[in-house]
């Protein structure tokens, strides 16, 4: 979308824009309501004669000529109130000026205007502004408010009730709002709609997707008493000959699905939607351009309509969206989310997607110079590079264009595009194979330590979760290099950061990186163990509990190492002989989350493990009353805390019959 007005079209020849402008405040009425039509008639269509017009003031001037004739019924009203409204029509700038401007209140006033023409004009224009997400929030609780909208709908004109319509889908957000709309009878005249004019079904349709969204109680309420009536009407218009009202009603069956179990549930329903909304992906406007939303919308998370889709091949039909020449960039943003949703789940929906050679073209999108369309195109990725199959063939990593794109995206200027790659960089660096090394060598791995002292927390997270995985099952020259990027004490102090899920990811790393040879866990002890204190004070204080759970497991891993590695998480957990253990270990034991339990006998198990100074810490275990709570486990709930309680005992049987 331009964002600057050409040369030309500031020029200020006679009769051109700036000189139009100007005409707006001559005091000659004829020259005044000429300049009104034919700024109006400019700007139709043209978003660029829009924004140029924004820019030399018009739209303020053009509602100064409706405030001063807003008590006349004479045609300066009706073409100010028309321009105002063309400004708006799908033009997100145009409604910012014209809210800006204070035409919004003037607008509504020609709603009881005596003469229907203004009354008409001023319904459409506000029509104009409620389809944006820039326009106010109306306050349906209000009673007022609330008596205002009634009479929109209960009004004869078809713009008025259309008005009315737009404004509840824009701002019925709440549930209250909801049970607001239901209670005072609104959900059952916007059905009625349902039979109006073209332009009615569909505001009708919009507004009862707001009213019923994420809200089972509203839906089975309104739908109950009139035995599935407003469900049947809406899915009658889903092979209505209008394609943007299909989609509509397509819409709308998806948010009553999503939001209660009582309909859309029966195969045929859901193949029905499917395919319908297949069929109008080929449409070549504004309805084409939505529907890879509504799809996505639809599958998002159900296996079931994943088989459904890819029964109905719905990705080569995805795909061929993406060859054509020239796809309006909303709508290539669709597809690739709607393919990324297909692939989220079923390892089959993403052996057809690899299968149709799409990962080439993916790849470019990339590299667009839409924002969004890099992130959709992650995010599609993303998912994708989920495929356990493909990973341990090394497909992705052996990808070298892939591999060079997404390290081109670590260093994006948006930090969204960012944290979108880095999602996708997590799952290939798992790689099974031996080609991790084609990362480093393309300096990955630096961006990666540079990014996890970013000052967004996002970001910084989702560094330390790609270097978490590129450390699982890696070899030690793998680990040495992390070590070698990242200092001890930058470790510690991502350990310690204020954000939970730097705290997580940054444990998680340290976990793995101990995971193994001796060396790599005497790597903890550096700079006077800066980084084994760092992960002792987050299993003190921490209350979150994925953060704990890496924790322990970090100390765990240590307790592999040797005897040097044993004492130290001994002397962590026994910080004073005769004392006890640490209260944290205790609460862990008798944690009411399994996974905690699991972790701290592990720990326990590994220090108790044979070895010359085993003996010694076993005893210490049984001074310290730890022993006791562990035999008080033999029968836990949670069947792998039982095996390994048992796996404990057995290596601790000589102190006693257990």
């Amino acid at each position: 979308m331009p964002t600057t007005a050409s040369a030309s079209f500031t020029s200020g020849a006679d009769g051109g824009p700036t000189s139009l402008v100007a005409r707006l405040s001559s005091g000659d009425p004829d020259v005044k309501l000429r300049a009104l039509r034919e700024v109006k008639n400019q700007i139709i269509g043209s978003k660029t004669k829009k924004l140029g017009y924004i820019k030399l003031g018009a739209v303020p001037r053009v509602a100064s000529i409706l405030s001063a004739a807003i008590a006349d019924g004479d045609n300066v009203v009706v073409q100010s109130a028309a321009a105002l409204g063309s400004f708006a029509c799908g033009f997100d700038e145009g409604v910012q000026a014209v809210l800006a401007a204070g035409a919004l209140p003037l607008l509504v006033r020609l709603l009881d205007h005596p003469d229907d023409k203004v009354v008409d004009v001023g319904a459409r224009s506000l029509k104009m502004i409620y389809q944006s997400e820039f326009a106010p929030k109306y306050e349906i609780l209000e009673r007022k408010s609330l008596e205002f909208l009634v009479s929109l709908l209960n009004r004869e004109g078809e713009n008025v009730t259309e008005l009315g319509a737009s404004i509840i889908a824009h701002s019925c957000r709440t549930v209250e709002e909801q049970k607001t709309m239901l209670e005072a009878g609104v959900l059952k005249r916007l059905v009625s709609f349902l039979d109006g004019s073209v332009g009615q079904r569909d505001a009708s349709l919009g507004s009862l997707a707001a009213a019923f969204r994420n809200n089972a109680e509203v839906i089975t309420e309104f739908m109950g008493p009139h035995g599935g009536k407003p469900f049947n009407a809406i899915f009658r218009l889903t092979v209505d000959s209008n394609p943007k009202t299909r989609l509509l009603a397509c819409q709308c069956l998806i948010v009553i699905r999503n939001a209660t179990d009582c309909y859309v549930q029966e195969l045929g329903f859901k193949r029905k939607l499917v395919t319908t909304l297949l069929e109008l992906l080929d449409d070549p406007g504004q309805v084409g351009d939505e529907c890879p939303f509504v799809l996505s919308s639809l599958v998002e998370g159900k296996e079931d309509l994943h088989k459904i889709a890819l029964e109905a091949d719905a990705m080569v039909k995805l795909r061929n969206c993406m060859d054509k020449e020239n796809v309006n960039p909303r709508r290539l943003r669709g597809v690739l989310l709607a393919l990324a949703d297909l692939c989220s789940k079923l390892e089959s929906c993403r052996s057809t997607f690899l299968s149709m050679k799409v990962l080439k073209p993916l790849t470019g999108f990339l590299n667009h110079k839409e924002e969004d369309i890099r992130i959709a195109a992650c995010t599609c990725l993303k998912n994708v590079t989920r495929s356990v199959k493909n990973l341990c063939a090394g497909y992705f990593m052996k990808n070298e264009a892939l591999v060079n794109a997404l390290i081109l995206l670590l260093t994006d200027a948006s930090e969204e595009v960012q944290v979108a790659a880095l999602g996708v960089v997590s799952n290939i660096v798992v790689d099974f194979t031996t080609h991790k090394s084609m990362f480093v060598a393309h300096e990955g791995m630096q961006q990666l330590f540079c990014l996890s002292k970013s000052m967004v927390p996002a970001v910084r997270s989702n560094a330390l979760r790609a270097l978490r995985n590129m450390t699982f099952l890696a070899d030690d020259k793998c680990k040495e290099a992390i070590y070698l990027g990242m200092t001890p004490s930058l470790i510690a102090n991502l350990i310690r950061d204020d954000e939970l899920s730097v705290k997580e990811q940054a444990l998680a790393l340290v976990r793995n990186l101990v995971d193994g040879s001796v060396g790599s866990i005497e790597q903890v002890f550096a700079d006077d163990s800066i980084i084994l204190d760092a992960v002792g004070s987050q299993l003190q204080c921490c209350p979150n509990a994925e953060v704990l759970l890496q924790g322990i497991y970090v100390l765990g891993n240590i307790a592999c190492g040797n005897e040097i590695h044993k004492e130290a998480v001994t002397c962590l957990l026994f910080p004073l002989a005769g004392r006890g253990p640490e209260p944290f270990f205790v609460n862990f034991l008798l944690s009411s989350d399994s996974r905690l339990r699991l972790a701290t006998i592990w720990v326990l198990i590994n220090l108790t493990l044979p070895s010359p100074g085993a003996l010694k810490r076993q005893e210490r275990l049984q001074n310290e009353g730890v022993l006791s709570i562990v035999r008080s486990m033999v029968n836990d709930p949670c069947l792998d805390v039982k095996i390994r309680v048992r796996t404990l005992l057995t290596q601790t049987e000589h102190f006693g019959d257990f």
